[in-house]
């Protein structure tokens, strides 16, 4: 059956700020923390390359193609430009822009390379800074393919070597520039590996931070809600019963003015007990099921003692017809919560089913789910009522018969268990309510 499969198969399984067109508490795209924080790690990289180019040439050490290295920062210059003017107009960056973004910074870092010594150029380190940005901003599929990509563009500056357009000829003189790059490579790529590093993990946490200030507000208005909901449930419920007494007060003080004997005095005080007595029901009934059982212990519960004390003081349970195919099966929850759930599912199909006929209880195991079933022999439900059975405040009950809480109480209920509750109904058919639940681990049983 599909709730059996649903909850079979079910796994246990991030909004803060506001980001430009979307609504306040909504969350910012990471993507765009990531790419803001990327353009300005080009600009400084920008700054570095010229200076580094600049100061080369002048040294007189290498003949520089001071032309062509230029063109391709301006080249840089021109793509984060580009990539500003996108971050004013895009409420999101994808991970797929991200990684093109880090593909092209990789050819543009190999061209300036291979017009700057090629593989005897010791800024090539600055791969690495490509790498551990990709493996921070980016998932694992586009980090593993921006190390293979850097890796090859490395590897492509040593097929290149003939063809690199630097001026120094002599070997000792090549090997005495690299070692003094060395230092300042290995220097400036592990500060840009160091601010990336700290930069974005600052920029997530405080992502992270209004995420859990946007959940909190979330958990405070869902109770709130939930108290209004039992508040507005006691209202409906108490409407009728105060409505007599009120109509049953009314009578006597006429009387009692007239003067005289009261002949039906007893008989509007009885009712007036009756209903006084109602009334501390209902209230009852909303304290225990206000917060959702709270303060009640989740246990394993014996399916058998569970259709026992659900049948136990219900109106009309002689008209229920027990069937306990999987009465010795288990399941984990509040014990009374569980008993109230049923109930409720009980004496719905008991009030629906004619006088006389008989309502099944029915119990069974299958694989790790418990099922149990309420089967009653009424008039069913048209498609548009069964779409809305369960909801709050929705009955096709008499005025006060019920007020629709019932239902929605026990699937809430249910779901947090883990487990579902299921109607299925057609008119002349009459109605089948299922409660599924997880079976208990008999070795949590025993223990």
């Amino acid at each position: 059956m599909e709730a059996l499969e649903r909850v079979g198969g079910a796994e246990a399984s991030r909004g803060a700020g506001t980001s430009r067109g979307r609504g306040p508490g909504s969350a910012p795209d990471p993507g765009r923390i990531k790419l803001d924080w990327l353009v300005k790690l080009h600009w400084a990289a920008i700054l570095g390359q010229t200076v580094a180019i600049l100061g080369v040439q002048r040294s007189g050490l290498v003949d520089l193609p001071v032309v062509p290295l230029l063109g391709l920062v301006a080249v840089e210059v021109g793509e984060n430009v580009a990539l500003q003017a996108w971050l004013r107009s895009a409420d999101r960056a994808p991970d797929a822009l991200l990684a093109g973004v880090m593909l092209l910074d990789t050819v543009i870092l190999t061209a300036l390379l291979h017009l700057s010594g090629g593989h005897f150029n010791p800024f090539s380190t600055l791969y690495l800074v490509n790498v551990a940005l990709a493996a921070v901003l980016l998932p694992p599929r586009w980090s593993w393919i921006q190390l293979v990509f850097s890796v090859a563009a490395f590897g492509l500056l040593f097929v290149l070597q003939d063809l690199a357009p630097f001026g120094v000829q002599e070997h000792e003189a090549m090997m005495h520039i690299h070692l003094q790059g060395m230092l300042v490579a290995f220097a400036i790529a592990a500060f840009f590996i160091v601010l990336i590093v700290q930069q974005v993990t600052r920029a997530l946490a405080r992502q992270e931070a209004e995420l859990g200030r946007v959940r909190h507000l979330a958990e405070r208005r869902e109770k709130l809600a939930s108290l209004a909901t039992l508040a507005a449930g006691a209202a409906h419920e108490l409407a009728t019963p105060l409505s007599t007494i009120a109509v049953a007060a009314g009578e006597l003080d006429r009387a009692l003015v007239r003067g005289g004997a009261v002949p039906d005095a007893h008989a509007d005080l009885d009712l007036i007990r009756e209903q006084v007595a109602r009334c501390k029901v209902i209230l009852q009934q909303m304290a225990a099921r206000a917060g959702e059982n709270a303060g009640e212990a989740l246990e394993p519960v014996g399916v058998a003692a569970w259709l026992e004390a659900s049948l136990e003081g219900l109106p009309g349970a002689e008209r229920v017809d027990r069937d306990g195919g999987g009465a010795a099966a288990r399941v984990r929850g509040p014990p009374r919560g569980l008993q109230r759930a049923l109930r409720v599912l009980l004496q719905n199909a008991i009030q629906a089913s004619p006088p006389g006929s008989r309502v099944t209880l029915r119990a069974r195991a299958v694989g790790s789910v418990v099922a149990v079933e309420v089967v009653d022999r009424g008039a069913g439900m048209e498609p548009d009522v069964l779409s809305r059975a369960g909801e709050p405040f929705f009955t096709t009950k008499e005025p006060g018969q019920g007020s629709g809480l019932g239902l929605f109480l026990a699937r809430a209920l249910l779901e947090q268990l883990g487990g579902a509750l299921e109607l299925e109904s057609a008119p002349g058919r009459g109605t089948t309510a299922r409660m599924v639940l997880p079976a208990a681990p008999w070795r949590e049983t025993a223990a």
